[in-house]
């Protein structure tokens, strides 16, 4: 199985190599170069697995030689080891026709944690091997930070910066990075949004004098080992409401497209996927984009959904490189027209995307209207940014095709959202009760490239 980049100007990869290097060098993203089809009786087949075992399955054909079985049977069983559910991933039925995928089990209440705590163990048994020690950058905008600091703290081959925008992140998501004690995890607070935090990642990697210095790695969305870890929990959860024998339906609160890129990987593979739905808050890009062909950043509205608070979706590029027919060249001038403020989709890559995705948004009111309801009528506490994905699949329903909404992340993540519109507070579980009282770590930094490098030599020695 080999990788090619979105700009089509990379080299081409196996899985470890694209793995580690994240970003590639033309600054495209890595996709493999065929999606491997899964045939109905293997489909079939994952029902009554574990979730580990339905996660060897459908992921093996991307790994090609990089791992023994044994070894990504290993892999896959240290991943899910810390999950607090047995089932991993378990499903909800909300009504007739509707299910809530609870994916905040994981150590850091985020379903982020599916794809981090893979991709640290990938990471960790692929250093080890080569004696390689490799610095990892990443933005977030909240969960992906606190994920990738779990999964990778104290690692002996991995320093670990993630840059977050200060005070745009729910304390929660901010403690959980801040906290830990292991001298290889840094938390930066970077002074502006979410996209700034991102775009000063791309040009660490695009500044390829420092990217080999530092052996620079990435673990945010952009990496494709995020995105196939992923896939999975579509096949698992479709495959309990009756797939491949009946279509199903997924709704996904997004803002950096990665989660529902992964349902679009599985409808390729097989997974017979009626509708995905984009679920966006108020930073509604991914929605303008899709019913009005235009791609143009308006400025970062701050949320009590603050995840979802991004106008630049990196992982839409690869929807887009789907949509062009694989083009690199087409998806190079929509990246270059973006940088100059915002670009237009082409009639057919627009149906294309259209063929497969649907959209909808949800405001602030609403937000807290869905989270109260859903309360008073389920018993389910919703976080802010599931609660907009229950809003926009409650608005796309149909009766012979049951929707699955994805539940991003648990709502003690965002308690002052949620008692604020339901009037409950959601406790932390046990594991991350003394949360408050921990002490913090953080490094301020403004919104400069030189300067965030010359924290990352320093850390680094380098």
């Amino acid at each position: 199985m080999k990788y090619v980049s979105t700009r089509g100007q990379a080299p081409v990869l196996s899985f470890e190599e694209a793995m580690l290097t994240g970003l590639a060098r033309d600054g495209g993203l890595y996709l493999p170069e065929t999606i491997p089809a899964m045939a109905p009786a293997e489909i079939v087949a994952l029902a009554g697995l574990s979730y580990e075992e339905a996660a060897f399955r459908v992921m093996r054909p991307y790994i090609g030689d990089a791992f023994t079985d044994a070894e990504f049977e290993a892999i896959i069983a240290r991943a899910y080891a810390g999950f607090a559910h047995a089932a991993r991933a378990p499903l909800v039925q909300l009504a007739s026709g509707h299910h809530l995928l609870e994916l905040f089990h994981g150590p850091t209440l985020a379903f982020k944690d599916f794809a981090m705590q893979l991709i640290g163990q990938l990471f960790e048994a692929s250093l080890k091997r080569s004696g390689k020690r490799v610095c990892i950058v990443g933005a977030t905008s909240g969960d992906t930070g606190s994920a990738a600091i779990e999964a990778f703290r104290g690692l002996d081959s991995v320093d670990v910066f993630i840059l977050y925008p200060n005070g745009r992140v729910s304390e929660v998501q901010r403690r959980q990075m801040s906290t830990p004690s292991e001298g290889n995890v840094h938390a930066l607070a970077i002074d502006g949004h979410f996209d700034d935090c991102q775009a000063r990642v791309k040009d660490m990697f695009n500044d390829f004098a420092f990217r080999d210095a530092v052996g620079l790695a990435g673990v945010n969305s952009i990496n494709w080992a995020r995105v196939l870890a992923q896939v999975v929990y579509y096949f698992t959860s479709a495959v309990s409401l009756g797939a491949p024998h009946r279509k199903v339906s997924f709704t996904v609160p997004t803002g950096n497209f990665g989660d529902i890129f992964a349902g679009y990987i599985a409808g390729r593979m097989g997974l017979p996927i009626d509708r995905l739905v984009v679920a966006t808050n108020q930073n509604d890009i991914l929605h303008r984009c899709l019913t009005q062909g235009d791609y143009t950043p308006d400025g970062v509205i701050p949320s009590i959904s603050p995840s979802m608070d991004i106008q630049v979706s990196s992982n839409f590029e690869r929807a887009l490189f789907e949509a062009y027919g694989r083009d690199g060249n087409a998806v190079s001038q929509l990246m270059q027209e973006l940088n100059s403020g915002g670009f237009s989709v082409s009639q057919g890559a627009l149906q294309a995307l259209r063929e497969t995705f649907d959209s909808g948004r949800c405001d602030e009111d609403q937000t807290r209207a869905t989270i109260r309801r859903t309360f008073e009528t389920t018993g389910e506490l919703l976080c802010p940014h599931s609660a907009i994905g229950i809003h926009v699949a409650e608005e796309n329903l149909t009766p012979d095709v049951p929707m699955i909404t994805l539940a991003t992340a648990h709502p003690a993540k965002f308690p002052a959202a949620v008692k604020d519109a339901s009037g409950q507070h959601p406790p932390l579980p046990p594991h991350m009760a003394d949360l408050y009282e921990r002490s913090e770590r953080i490094t301020e930094a403004p919104n400069d490239l030189g300067a965030i490098q010359d924290i990352i030599r320093k850390r680094t020695g380098h």
